[in-house]
């Protein structure tokens, strides 16, 4: 049975997703008339396409896997604010319960990509659509044969964000980099019990790049009673309660606290005082994971 229903609900994940992509594709080709107020409106458009697929997720989810979410902290959030949103990362389940919490509620999220993607066929037009930005980022040793290119990837993308300056916008950043295991967590050496260690890099690449616009910062925490879901059993219903904790915190309070500033990259004292911040927001995350692992015991 648990088969039947994950093949059910896979099918309507995949014809939801091809019924909402054919119309964004085709709104795509109206951005290109450079008229900004024509750009805007389509972009609200394109939006609602995107809001209107993740409602039809939503629904499917509520038939075939009735999972029982429970969910604090998503009480004073508005469609007419600017988010940088945070997470922990467990599962590919993740962006299920992201889309899914945050819908109506927050602006659409958009997530940074490798500017590689844009090559995928349909969706890579598709995310160029939704305004989903495309990151240039050199690395090190890219830096060091290149000195002339230092900044050249932060500029890039405060360029393709400033079609964000229109209209609200919530931007998603998982902080670990990739999804917790225990292997990984051994790997790094982590100190937490139940997260890996957070990078401050690519939170202090988004708020370099945007931080005159971000108004709020939501810090969330996914956590799964029964133990990180594959998508597969997700999809099957064998997720029986999926908790989410949402913090709020004003990106212009960080700002003037000296938490965060615009010289992130380029001052030593100010990367190590954000980094500090970080690590304590991640350690009481642990906490309180802990906490809801020991209370379903």
């Amino acid at each position: 049975m648990h088969v039947f229903t994950g093949i059910l609900a896979i099918l309507a994940y995949f014809f939801n997703t091809l019924f909402w992509v054919i119309p964004i594709v085709f709104l795509s080709f109206f951005k290109l008339i450079p008229i900004k107020p024509w750009q805007t409106a389509i972009s609200y458009l394109l939006d609602g396409c995107a809001t209107a697929w993740i409602s039809v997720n939503k629904l499917n989810q509520n038939l075939v896997a009735n999972t029982d979410f429970k969910v604090n902290g998503d009480e004073d959030l508005s469609l007419n604010d600017w988010y940088l949103v945070i997470s922990n990362h467990r599962s590919w389940v993740d962006i299920l319960v992201l889309q899914r919490v945050f819908n109506r509620k927050i602006p659409f999220l958009k997530f940074f990509l490798k500017k590689e993607l844009i090559w995928v066929p349909l969706l890579g037009l598709a995310w160029w659509a939704l305004d989903f930005p495309f990151m240039h980022r050199y690395n090190k040793a890219f830096l060091a044969r290149h000195p002339q290119l230092k900044g050249k990837d932060l500029e890039v993308t405060r360029q393709a964000c400033e079609k964000f300056r229109f209209k609200p916008v919530s931007i998603m950043n998982f902080v670990e980099g990739t999804r917790f295991t225990q292997h990984k967590k051994q790997l790094q050496n982590a100190s937490y019990e139940h997260l890996l260690n957070p990078r401050a890099g690519g939170m202090a690449f988004v708020l370099s790049a945007m931080g005159d616009k971000l108004h709020k910062l939501l810090d969330v925490t996914i956590h799964y009673p029964q133990g990180t879901p594959s998508f597969w059993q997700f999809v099957c219903g064998k997720v029986q309660h999926i908790n989410v904790e949402i913090k709020v915190f004003s990106i212009e309070e960080l700002i003037k606290n000296d938490i965060f500033a615009a010289d992130y990259f380029d001052n030593p004292e100010q990367r190590a005082k954000f980094q500090l911040w970080l690590s304590s927001l991640w350690q009481q995350k642990d906490q309180e994971l802990q906490k809801l692992t020991m209370s379903q015991k």
